[in-house]
């Protein structure tokens, strides 16, 4: 009987062209679009701030400064000619961060303790963040400084020509005075917005077995077919492990399908290639614990509401709300500290941690234990509501 259960789930399934879309093509198309769209967000090679500069100083420093700037792949250089105030706040407000004005004695200036009025006037677009500011600012001084060692280079040459061998040597590149290595990966490697956006989409898609589960369950109640089988002395935990093992492996599928997407065709269109982490154990013990968190949802759904229309608007509903609030249609990192703490309400969030966990932060099973088990007993919770639900509305005949 219960094998009969489980077949009779899985073609019921098979027949619902739009639940398989929903399950399988969907959240393929949304791993690859923000996997491509994302990829320059943690690239190396991104342009953080675009600039102009207007040189009226004209001198071998000036231009040494501005050489200085060209050298970082994170600033853009754009050429404007700016002839008047008009030009340059339209400008700022279309496409420019910043406007770098050097006056006249920029060069004259360089040597002195303090300059009256400044070596250099920044003009900033008024919706530029703080960070960008404040790192231009770090290029124009580290600019700066390496004009004025080289100054007294210059000087020192004649009767101190080893101090000023020393001076000439001196490293300026980020890349040679520091080695960066991030955590819990390989010191060539750095995160990319594949292995972000990959766990994503695997838990946002996973919880949208809440459509073809809720569909089943009602039209199946409404057929009277569920009460036949209660008739038959199948137990209502029997009935529910009939649905909920199909959807189970159903959501199995549907992880290992969205990982071989990100590894085998994200990078087809350029983007960066998912990587699978060092603890395949630890995969399946999230996706475990998230696919009994879904199905918990959908059939607390399902049982709850009296027709599919219901079910699937309330469904969808509750899966966009968990996904904005648990990280999933914006990344955690980019959300202010209260919305953070806010977002470990959602049951996504714990996956999408225990995922991260192993794709991003290379650890083990034993760090995501805590989420898998959270995530299991959040599932098992509601299936128990549900069940105390469905048992009573059985007695009642409803």
């Amino acid at each position: 009987m219960f094998r009969a259960m489980l077949l009779k789930e899985f073609l019921l399934l098979l027949r619902d062209r739009h639940a398989l879309a929903a399950l399988f093509i969907m959240p393929s198309i949304f791993i690859l679009i923000m996997s491509l769209a994302l990829k320059d967000t943690l690239g190396s090679d991104r342009v953080l701030s675009t600039y102009v500069v207007v040189d009226q100083d004209n001198t071998v420093q000036s231009g040494r400064l501005q050489s200085f700037l060209s050298e970082n792949s994170a600033l853009e250089e754009h050429e404007l000619t700016l002839t008047n105030v008009a030009k340059q706040q339209q400008a700022l407000n279309e496409t420019l961060h910043f406007v770098l004005s050097i006056p006249q004695g920029f060069a004259q200036n360089l040597g002195q303790e303090q300059s009256d009025p400044a070596l250099l006037q920044l003009t900033v677009a008024a919706d530029v963040k703080q960070e960008v500011l404040t790192f231009f600012q770090a290029e124009l001084t580290k600019g700066i400084m390496r004009l004025r060692l080289e100054k007294m280079q210059e000087e020192l040459a004649p009767f101190l020509p080893e101090v000023a061998q020393q001076l000439e040597a001196m490293d300026f590149d980020g890349d040679g005075l520091v080695t960066v290595h991030f955590n819990g990966m390989e010191a060539s490697k750095q995160p990319t917005s594949t292995q972000q956006s990959v766990p994503s989409w695997i838990v946002f898609g996973m919880f949208f077995v809440i459509i073809p589960m809720s569909t089943v369950f009602i039209n199946e109640r409404r057929q009277n077919t569920l009460m036949r089988m209660s008739a038959m002395n199948i137990s209502v935990p029997v009935l529910f492990a009939g649905k909920i093992v199909p959807y189970m492996l159903i959501n199995q599928i549907q992880v290992w399908l969205m990982i071989a997407v990100g590894i085998f065709v994200v990078p087809l269109f350029g983007g960066d290639a998912l990587t699978l982490g060092d603890s395949i154990s630890g995969l399946f013990m999230v996706s475990l614990g998230l696919s009994l968190a879904a199905i918990g949802t959908s059939v607390l759904i399902a049982v709850m509401t009296a027709t599919v229309e219901q079910a699937t608007t309330i469904g969808g509903i509750i899966n966009i709300l968990l996904g904005a609030i648990g990280g999933i249609m914006v990344p955690k990192f980019y959300m202010p500290q209260a919305m953070q703490d806010f977002a470990n309400v959602s049951p996504m969030s714990w996956g999408l941690e225990g995922f991260l966990d192993i794709f991003l932060r290379g650890l083990g099973a034993e760090a995501v234990i805590l989420e898998s088990l959270a995530l299991a007993g959040f599932g098992a919770g509601l299936l128990l509501l549900a069940g105390i639900i469905f048992s009573s509305k059985l007695r009642r005949g409803v």
